[in-house]
């Protein structure tokens, strides 16, 4: 446990945007999820916020179609579940206007503090991670690493691809910082929680009133 869980266990739907300017108004501190659409991005918003049907999930990759806001019990803070990218069973051209209204959010955001990565931990840095790591470091944007689905391997394999992951933002010599994450096990949840609520800088937690759905 962690003195942010309630503040987490708080989220709620604010509303779903087409584009950035049908975003909640561009002031406070937000935080981006972003990623394959296999990666398992929406289970990690509802493992974090303790909910189960917080985020949108499917069998079906790719369901995550909107910017979709959602608010905290500390005024001004906002998670941000960005489209999937990647599997998504609809026409390329769909595609293309959501990665487009995708990187307008990123590169115009103000508001904009940081960027979950989320990848799988069977197989990271795919092509659109490596596109997201290196708009990253063009724009100095901190990015955080999500690899989920870490009781698919045992700790051994597990600790090598994080170490491995490591390395290799190093190189690139992006802001970044990995962890292990599983919606199964729990594992890595209040890592997340303790990163999360240092970029979205909560103060005076003590005064934060607890939802009464926490």
């Amino acid at each position: 446990m962690t003195p942010f869980d309630a503040t987490f266990q708080s989220a709620h739907f604010i509303k779903s945007a087409e584009k950035l300017s049908q975003c909640p108004l561009d002031q406070g501190v937000e935080v981006a999820f972003a990623g394959r659409s296999n990666a398992g991005k929406s289970t990690a918003l509802n493992t974090l916020t303790n909910q189960k049907k917080l985020a949108r999930t499917s069998k079906t990759p790719g369901r995550t179609q909107l910017i979709n806001c959602f608010g905290l019990n500390v005024e001004d803070r906002r998670l941000i579940d960005l489209p999937g990218y990647g599997f998504a069973k609809v026409p390329i051209a769909m595609k293309k206007v959501w990665q487009a209204h995708m990187q307008d959010y990123l590169m115009n955001r103000r508001s904009l503090a940081g960027v979950v990565l989320v990848m799988d931990i069977r197989h990271p840095l795919k092509e659109f991670d490596e596109m997201m790591l290196d708009w990253s470091k063009s724009n100095g944007m901190k990015v955080h690493i999500l690899l989920t689905k870490s009781d698919k391997l045992k700790r051994g394999p597990a600790k090598a691809t994080m170490l491995k992951v490591q390395k290799t933002i190093k190189e690139l010599g992006v802001d970044g910082s990995v962890q292990t994450f599983s919606a199964l096990n729990g594992d890595g949840v209040d890592d997340l929680r303790i990163k999360l609520a240092d970029w979205l800088v909560f103060e005076n937690l003590e005064e934060i009133p607890i939802s009464p759905n926490a």
